[in-house]
């Protein structure tokens, strides 16, 4: 008999949330009795998780999967779902606001509603949901069991009073916002990218905790949609593990749309300021201070190790790393697999599912597929966006490796001209000497959707010199890639190839 299930509630409490959960935590949920042996546990049902289980069992392996909380970890519920949702209302307050140069004239002030900005997403993630419910999953052959999950035995896993039998088991169970070890800061309260997307209200005074691409895309996103945004980063600049050029380019943007941001800031404390809150910080020696209405950490992020009991089968983590695994994501009991955030220097929601499908053919087919090999491209959802797949030039160097650079910038692409999206550019590195592609950056307002061609290059080993033959539409801003292969096929023509050619001509003219 199973235990019955502690609630779990999305605020606000209203009908697009109530949806959201008959969905991802149906609240009347029973789980299955458990099938004597399972080719597969799946501990988590995030991205990775859920690809693991429905990719296993559409190959006929016997599958449960096992949530806590949510189904659709974090990409549905607090993650890339929401805050896209939310970032594309705000890139709509921002057109609006500067449609003039293009001849559309917008009523004075721009009216933002944000309680319907924020209905809006909760609207189109509950729209979103049933792809990753349990039911869907029930009816994939999954067995979906609502509860915490903790390993038992060599080979068997423990939830809400039910005993699961493995030959293979997956922790795919994610990881969270970590917190700040800020003096005052837990006792004062804070938003995280978990607790975000709960608002109705706007907050007229927001300060954000970090400089990377969480806290970056929020702090844009809120800035636009009426709040006062103040950015405390630790660093001198922003995006700081990005190619430099691109970060200045989305600094230089942030400060032109008001957001105040405060560079090398080490904070201090945080105390409350009667219904508002007060930063402490210090800033080139001296210390200063920043009111406030709501803080939002967006630094950081930790692996869900806790309370699985990993010790009991000999499933080596660290706290900061989380489980580790070999190339082949097989962990220290090669019995038990790791798949996405949890063990994954790349957190983002499609390198989750790309480990995942490596772990059913390395678990279930004795594969030896290895994570290494995955060509993995990324995106920061500022505008302008910023993209980027394989090395950058510093990475290359430290490995030894000389480069060429090849770079476009958009202000010289006719498309990007006319759209008036001149900030940006498209910029390849290639080995030295040849133009086989070893890493790109993208900085255009749709540059997570113009990487996937110098991904689909690199994985089919396509050299640079091979995309200036890639008839691209004009206008596009895609054309700058081809562009930048047509810089590299000019640098061929050496004097020497030149005097030849000329050679060759003057001979057909006799």
């Amino acid at each position: 008999m199973s235990v019955p299930l502690a609630p779990v509630l999305v605020k606000p409490a209203d009908a697009h949330n109530a949806r959201l959960l008959s969905y991802v935590h149906p609240p009347a949920w029973q789980n299955p009795t458990p099938a004597p042996c399972y080719n597969l546990v799946v501990i988590g049902a995030g991205t990775a998780g859920l690809v693991t289980a429905a990719g296993a069992a559409g190959l006929g392996a016997k599958v449960a999967l096992v949530e806590k909380s949510l189904l659709g970890g974090d990409c549905l519920n607090v993650g890339c779902v929401p805050s896209k949702a939310v970032i594309r209302s705000g890139r709509a307050v921002f057109d609006a606001k500067e449609a003039s140069p293009f001849g559309v004239l917008v009523g004075k002030p721009v009216e933002i509603d944000f309680p319907t900005v924020m209905a809006r997403m909760r609207k189109l993630r509950a729209d979103l949901s049933p792809h990753d419910s349990a039911q869907r999953f029930a009816k994939l052959g999954v067995d979906v069991f609502l509860g915490e999950a903790r390993f038992a035995g060599p080979d068997t896993v423990e939830v809400e009073g039910q005993t699961l039998r493995f030959k293979r088991a997956v922790i795919a169970t994610g990881a969270r916002a970590t917190d700040p070890p800020v003096p005052g800061l837990a006792e004062t309260g804070y938003l995280t990218n978990e607790t975000v997307f709960n608002l109705t209200q706007c907050p007229a005074r927001l300060a954000v905790i970090g400089g990377g691409p969480i806290g970056c895309e929020l702090a844009q996103a809120f800035q636009r949609l009426g709040s006062q945004v103040s950015l405390l980063h630790k660093n001198a600049h922003l995006l700081d593990r990005e190619d430099m050029e691109a970060a200045a380019i989305v600094q230089k943007a942030f400060i032109g749309e008001g957001i105040t941001l405060r560079l090398n800031a080490k904070i201090t404390r945080v105390e409350r300021n009667g219904a508002g809150k007060r930063i402490w910080y210090e800033l080139q020696g001296k210390e200063e201070t920043l009111a406030v209405d709501e803080i939002l950490a967006g630094a950081g992020r930790a692996p869900n190790v806790q309370g699985l009991n990993l010790e009991t089968v000999g499933v080596k983590y660290d706290p900061r790393k989380g489980v580790l695994v070999n190339d082949c994501l097989q962990t220290s009991n090669p019995h038990i697999y790791g798949a996405g955030d949890v063990c994954l220097a790349w957190k983002f929601t499609h390198a989750a599912d790309f480990s995942a499908r490596i772990v059913i053919q390395n678990a279930l087919f004795l594969g030896r597929k290895k994570a290494s090999a995955l060509t993995m491209p990324w995106c920061t959802y500022t505008d302008p966006e910023i993209a980027h797949v394989g090395l950058y030039e510093r990475d290359a160097r430290e490995r030894g490796v000389e480069v060429d650079t090849y770079v476009r910038e958009f202000k010289e692409v006719d498309r990007a001209v006319l759209d008036g999206e001149e900030d940006g550019f498209v910029k390849f590195h290639v080995r030295k000497g040849h133009d086989a592609i070893l890493g790109a950056t993208i900085v255009a307002r749709h540059a997570g959707e113009m990487i996937s061609e110098i991904s689909v290059a690199m994985a089919a080993r396509i050299g640079l010199g091979k995309l200036a033959s890639v008839i691209h539409p004009y206008p596009t801003q895609a054309e700058a890639l081809r562009q930048c292969g047509d810089a590299y096929n000019r640098t061929r023509l050496t004097p020497t190839v030149k005097k030849w050619m000329g050679r060759w001509l003057a001979w057909q003219r006799s």
